[in-house]
């Protein structure tokens, strides 16, 4: 099974630079969204139906921003919109759909560039995502929660940690918090396979920086332990070019 974590930076850009053509030719079995930045009434859903999707949205309160979406050849069992903490939830940060195997949420983390208000917002959102996941896990303990953590683990997965150790992304409370989060029993699924440097998944649109490979690590497929033995492989599709992001894949069993 393929699965596929992309934030868009707004779906209908991507499909004017030919998200649906390529889609259609990597063909996923789920595919998770962030920053779709549109409602559903916005495009029309027989573009991806006609792929075979279901097609399910949690889109921001405030029109044109942030919004997360699952497409799934397989219809899920059931579905959860949000945390169920209305300032995150008006803002369209996480979307879980359950299937028979295992829960996939497709998620937004806050970014904090903008100032220390949304970095304060940003601290809340990680300290209540960490504890609202784990009490999901006593539910079921198979969960991915792939998508855009807006977070840099370690400094090999940003281009210049040095210059970068004061930047939102990259902070050491930030750091601390992937520490905690993997120590709790998630997989990096990216470095379970693979430890090369260089391998990033957003890159600013100034000065060239993707051009010059000059990028961040900050979208990830994270599964529970209880899946690392269907684990097949993770990749970064660095060459896809829809948004500031590339795609992340995941195949498991």
């Amino acid at each position: 099974m393929k699965l596929i974590s992309y934030n868009v930076n707004g779906i209908r850009s991507a499909i004017n630079k030919g998200f649906v053509e390529w889609l259609k030719e990597e063909n996923p079995d789920i595919i998770g969204l962030q920053e779709i930045k549109a409602q559903e009434k916005d495009i029309d859903p027989a573009i991806f139906e006609d792929l075979g999707y279901h097609l399910y949205w949690f889109p921001a309160v405030k029109k044109g921003y942030s919004g997360v979406a699952i497409f799934s050849k397989i219809k899920p069992k059931s579905l959860k919109y949000g945390m169920g903490i209305s300032k995150y939830d008006d803002e369209g940060r996480m979307l879980q759909a359950d299937f028979e195997d295992f829960s996939f949420i497709s998620s937004y983390f806050p970014s904090g560039t903008t100032g220390d208000v949304r970095q304060d917002f940003k601290y809340e959102f990680l300290d209540d995502t960490y504890g609202y996941i784990q009490d999901l896990r006593k539910e079921n303990p198979k969960i991915i929660l792939s998508g855009d953590y807006n977070i840099c683990h370690k400094p090999i997965d940003i281009h210049n940690p040095v210059s970068n150790k004061n930047s939102s992304g990259f902070l050491p409370e930030e750091r601390a918090w992937m520490d905690k989060f993997t120590d709790s029993g998630f997989i990096d699924t990216f470095r379970h396979f693979n430890d090369a440097p260089h391998q990033y998944t957003w890159w600013s649109f100034r000065a060239n920086s993707r051009s010059k490979n000059l990028g961040w690590r900050i979208d990830y497929h994270m599964v529970t332990k209880e899946l690392q033995n269907k684990l097949k492989s993770a990749i970064i599709l660095q060459d896809v070019k829809h948004s500031d992001h590339c795609p992340i894949v995941l195949e498991i069993e």
